[in-house]
């Protein structure tokens, strides 16, 4: 039976690693896969920060991805295997069409996904697949916070400063000297940047009340 499987976890965890080796071994075996992707560092590719990289399907809020195996399917004369990287970027509908992959066209679907936006929120469509999977699996290559403690959370950088506002797809890199750049953090360090912001804007709050008191 096909199943659908996501495979999760934090930056430079290695899913885009595994998702290419998945692929190399399915087709070193003779079977056909087609590889997903949106917003990679590589346009067009599914690629990791070891070096290596595939061409792929680029993923955007149009496509429909059952509809994309359907016509891979007839184009290669038979389908075995989707492999999905940065599917936290996907819809929820985008991971039900994955379901109905799985469950109708027998492929085999292999997901991989962060868990948790710069927010430390869910995806939206990392819930969806948390929700639908039928194996849900955290990669145990363990990513590492500045203080040596065990990454947990994804940070976003805007020139050096940890943010917590802004748009949920922003292409960045882990490249300090970028102007978006991303860091992984344990839960304590990434709630610390947290909380001195607020502990900034309580303060301004707190000067603005002032002054509006001040008589005019």
């Amino acid at each position: 039976m096909a199943e659908l499987r996501f495979y999760f976890g934090t930056m430079g965890s290695g899913k885009s690693t595994q998702a290419l080796q998945i692929n190399h071994n399915l087709r070193s075996r003779g079977l056909n896969t087609v590889v997903c992707t949106q917003l990679d560092r590589e346009v067009g590719r599914v690629s990791s920060r070891l070096g290596v990289s595939v061409e792929a399907e680029v993923i955007d809020d149009a496509s429909n991805l059952y509809r994309l195996a359907q016509q891979t399917r007839d184009r290669l004369g038979g389908l075995d295997a989707m492999i999905c990287d940065e599917t936290q970027f996907y819809s929820e509908g985008q991971i039900e069409q994955l379901a109905r992959v799985v469950d109708e066209l027998r492929v085999e679907v292999y997901a991989f996904g962060l868990l948790t936006t710069f927010q430390g929120d869910l995806f939206p469509g990392t819930k969806r697949l948390l929700e639908l999977a039928d194996l849900r699996s955290e990669l145990q290559v363990e990513a590492r916070c500045w203080c040596g403690a065990r990454a947990t959370h994804n940070a976003r950088l805007v020139d050096g400063m940890q943010v917590y506002d802004g748009q949920l797809k922003v292409v960045g890199d882990t490249d300090s000297d970028a102007v978006v750049s991303y860091e992984l953090r344990c839960r304590e360090h990434w709630h610390t940047a947290l909380r001195e912001l607020q502990g900034r804007q309580l303060e301004l709050l707190d000067e603005s009340n002032e002054l509006s008191d001040l008589p005019g």
